[in-house]
């Protein structure tokens, strides 16, 4: 606990976020109702002037936190460091990286996050980006997952390195504005070749919410834009698959609803999903390209290479990767947030209801003459 009353200038990451929110990034130790009981007592200052912790800050405005916390910091477990293997198997994924992210190629078989029994998982292995990237301050924080892959799909995995980029790039992947290509082996040849694949998905009863199911009643809405590339005989086809919507495990169930499972995911395909010979019984999903906006300017525009098994997989059903690459991507603009279109539709009744008042009694009645002030 601190005895001394501490300043902090506000970092470029951190403008615009509110007060309390800065807390939470940078002294989560301190609970909201201690940054009340500061702010309230004049103790919380920004620029020397008494702060509210609703109140948005700017970058480089100085922050004047007094002493303590009113509150043990709770004990955290610290992991065990990194050994020299697994920071050189986390740095052996970065296809590129600057300021404010880092994309990693994930391989199958390697878990998003940790969970009941899972230790080995890339947020795990960020420890070895801790501190930032060439020239920056060791100081910087601990790089952040913004968004996730199945463990047994490889692919473009986005890491925010602040936590500013953080929530930049949360807002584009919450608003659809990130446009994701994956590739997949699927048995069978969807038809037609291309179409957009709509049913709503839900946790399958009995599962523990490990598996979903198509669920039109109780589900969440579930968009998938699906496009064959190339095809094997009858036997299986390349295809490209883009989510419009988030749902778990969502391109993995669309596919086996309209009868074409994905190649090796026997989850939701059982046995129809392992082909016959050679091919490999992993499965054949793989996050291709992530187009989204930076925070820098430019678009962030990477492609993933193809894990071992999935290129042999092409290789041997005579697919070019060329053919893929060279489609143009096309994905429908986003739908309007409920928001948006409840306040259109407001918008739009409103008028009615004037042209109906008009109609009914006539000429509108000319509005009383607002009086100036007594001179």
């Amino acid at each position: 606990m601190s005895q001394d009353v501490r300043q902090f200038t506000v970092q470029p990451d951190d403008d615009g976020v509110r007060l309390d929110r800065w807390f939470k990034r940078n002294l989560p130790e301190v609970g909201f109702a201690t940054v009340s009981r500061w702010a309230r007592t004049g103790q919380l200052r920004v620029d020397g002037k008494r702060a509210d912790p609703a109140d948005r800050l700017e970058a480089g405005q100085v922050l004047r936190v007094p002493p303590g916390t009113a509150q043990p910091a709770k004990k955290v477990r610290t992991a065990k460091p990194l050994d020299v293997e697994q920071v050189a198997r986390a740095e052996a994924m970065v296809i590129v990286q600057d300021r404010a992210a880092i994309v990693l190629n994930k391989p199958p078989g390697l878990a998003t996050q940790g969970g009941s029994g899972t230790y080995d998982h890339v947020d795990r292995l960020l420890d070895a980006f801790a501190g930032g990237g060439p020239g920056d301050d060791r100081s910087a924080p601990r790089p952040r997952l913004v968004h996730r892959l199945d463990k047994d799909t490889s692919g473009v995995l986005l890491i925010a390195r602040t936590p500013g980029s953080a929530a930049f790039f949360s807002r584009r992947f919450s608003g659809r504005s990130a446009k994701k290509t994956y590739w997949a082996l699927v048995v069978g040849v969807p038809e037609p070749g291309e179409g957009t694949i709509e049913a709503a998905l839900a946790k399958q009863p009995g599962t523990g919410g490990e598996k979903m199911h198509v669920d039109a009643e109780h589900g969440q809405p579930a968009k998938t834009r699906f496009r064959v590339i190339d095809r094997a005989g009858n036997r299986a086809a390349w295809v490209e698959l883009q989510p419009l919507t988030g749902r778990t495990h969502q391109l993995r169930v669309h596919m086996a609803a309209i009868g074409h499972p994905i190649v090796g995911d026997g989850k939701y395909g059982g046995q129809a999903a392992f082909l016959t010979g050679s091919v490999s019984r992993k499965m054949h999903l793989h996050a291709r390209r992530l187009v989204i906006d930076h925070p820098d300017g430019a678009p962030l525009d990477v492609t993933a290479p193809l894990p071992e098994h999935f290129a042999a997989s092409m290789a041997q059903l005579g697919f070019e990767e060329a053919e893929g690459d060279n489609l143009p991507l096309t994905i429908p603009p986003p739908a309007p947030r409920k928001k948006q279109a409840a306040k259109a539709h407001a918008k739009d009744l409103r008028k009615e209801r004037r042209g109906e008042r008009r109609k009914r009694g006539g000429t509108p009645a000319p509005r009383k003459p607002v009086k100036g002030p007594k001179r």
